[in-house]
């Protein structure tokens, strides 16, 4: 239970890492963090990114793709901001853990 909530954060810095280079969704994230270990459900993912959204670091808008409405995600001024400071302290981190 622990482990789940220590990366709940690296979840997050990803999904914003991924938002910054363009648009994403939730199914395409559950693959592109299961290539990285995590085995995370649409249970977790959705609320993550919705608090994403509802703390203003992602935007959000639904389109219809294939008869079918997916929700895309981009990031924010804040999220970049955020992403920006996380990147200073991913790599201070880095540096200590690694030395």
């Amino acid at each position: 239970m622990w482990e789940r909530k220590f990366f709940l954060g690296f979840i997050r810095i990803h999904l914003l890492y991924h938002a910054d280079k363009g648009e994403i969704y939730g199914v395409e994230m559950m693959e592109e963090l299961r290539r990285h270990g995590y085995a995370i459900s649409p249970g977790t993912l959705y609320p993550i990114l919705h608090s994403l959204e509802r703390d203003g670091y992602l935007v959000s808008n639904s389109k219809n793709v294939h008869g079918k409405v997916r929700r895309y995600y981009r990031i924010t001024r804040r999220g970049e901001q955020i992403l920006k400071e996380a990147r200073k302290k991913i790599r201070e981190l880095i540096d200590e853990v690694m030395e």
